[in-house]
């Protein structure tokens, strides 16, 4: 197999140093001042972006790291890799939880090991894929938008230095009710930077990170199986270093209400279909179009050993919520692009109070609770909360795809 991240540089990023490497150099003693010696919890640390996150606050000497995640083998692996990795000092003072950050024993790890300077939240929802009917609706909002405000709130009488919340490019005009569950979270923050140091970031995808259609990819290859990849959604990619190294960079440095997000222009996106194709010449193989999802998996079933061509499915999307390209911020919002070299900053993109909210997340969770709610009344009630939220519906999921 191929070395991922390697393959990353050369192939879709293009880019040989990291994008923030200059801004991190720029704010090291900033960094050093903030993170050194300081108490850190990281909710939904175990994802790529958490770990991503980690792996950066690691360089600047926490004394205490506590690491959540609903993800028990998650967490196995994010500490044999921070063991395994050189030049990472491990705290002491380190330990994982598997639990949610929803549940009451997360308010004991709270109580017992803080307070914290330091709080990163990663547990979202982050799949448009996520999106099929009210039940998975309901739980991608829960998780989004109830349960993280009501982690701000808990954290009114003991704020700590620094909060950061990921938010996610899709937000920006949104078009899939996780775009718009995490535009309603940044709404949230808005009205708690008032009370919270707190700041958030939109960025691009991250490249073969955990669930996405390029590590699928890796895991179609390892069990002989056909790649299917729509060819005419674009989409900007950042390297799962980056990733972490942008929120570390907004979870810092920025103050807050803040929304930062990676400057990238438009040719620097690429298709799912030229992911592919790369990934297979990277293993000296070149794709064999197939016309339909059966034919792809019969050719891969009687695929040779030692073949020259591996069978792909390239289709045009037509799932719901699919924008066929991203955008970070919208013409409405006020945004500074010269405060940093490789990172845009959006500020005052909301106004709204936190009775504005709490009439927002109670209005959804009556939502949620309701069991006769369809996923039509939730698009409705996002759509009232969110002027610029135009969903895309096809009345087909991703999950009907391979």
């Amino acid at each position: 197999m191929i070395n991922i991240s390697q393959f990353i540089n050369e192939q879709i990023t293009g880019r040989k140093e990291s994008l923030f490497l200059a801004d991190l150099v720029k704010h090291k003693d900033d960094l050093v001042r903030e993170i050194h010696g300081k108490n850190v919890l990281v909710i939904g640390g175990a994802g790529t972006i958490g770990s991503s996150f980690i792996k950066s606050l690691l360089r600047y000497e926490p004394e205490q790291l506590i690491v959540v995640d609903i993800s028990e083998n998650g967490l196995t692996e994010l500490t044999r890799d921070l063991r395994s990795t050189q030049g990472l000092a491990v705290p002491a003072k380190y330990k994982t939880y598997p639990v949610n950050f929803g549940d009451q024993v997360f308010q004991r790890i709270m109580s017992e090991l803080g307070p914290f300077d330091i709080i990163a939240n990663f547990a979202a929802h982050k799949h448009v894929r996520s999106e099929k009917d009210h039940h998975s609706v309901s739980s991608l909002l829960e998780n989004n938008v109830i349960k993280a405000e009501k982690l701000l709130k808990s954290l009114l009488s003991n704020p700590p230095a620094h909060f950061f919340c990921v938010s996610t490019d899709k937000a920006a005009n949104p078009v899939n009710i996780m775009g718009a569950s995490k535009k309603i979270m940044e709404e949230v923050i808005m009205a708690y930077s008032k009370l919270l140091p707190i700041t958030t970031a939109r960025f691009a995808n991250v490249a073969f990170s955990n669930g996405s259609l390029p590590d699928g990819f890796v895991q179609r290859v390892m069990k002989q199986q056909p790649l299917s990849a729509p060819m005419d959604v674009k989409r900007y990619f950042v390297s799962p270093e980056e990733s972490g190294q942008i929120c570390l960079l907004a979870c810092i440095l920025g103050k807050s209400g803040e929304i930062f997000f990676p400057k990238l222009e438009e040719h620097q996106m690429m298709t799912f279909s030229d992911i592919a194709i790369k990934f297979l010449q990277s293993m000296n193989m070149e794709p064999l179009i197939c016309k339909s999802e059966e034919e792809a998996k019969e050719a891969a079933l009687n695929l040779k050993k030692d073949s020259a061509s591996y069978p792909v499915y390239f289709f045009n999307s037509d799932t719901s919520g699919e924008k066929a390209f991203e955008e970070f911020y919208t013409q409405q919002e006020e945004t500074d692009l010269h405060s940093y070299q490789s990172l845009g900053v959006i500020r005052n993109s909301s106004d709204k109070s936190i009775e504005e909210i709490a009439n927002m997340t109670g209005r959804l969770q009556s939502l949620i609770d309701d069991p006769h709610t369809t996923k039509d009344q939730i698009v409705r009630v996002l759509s009232q909360m969110i002027p610029t939220f135009e969903h895309i519906e096809t009345g087909k999921s991703l999950d009907q795809k391979m």
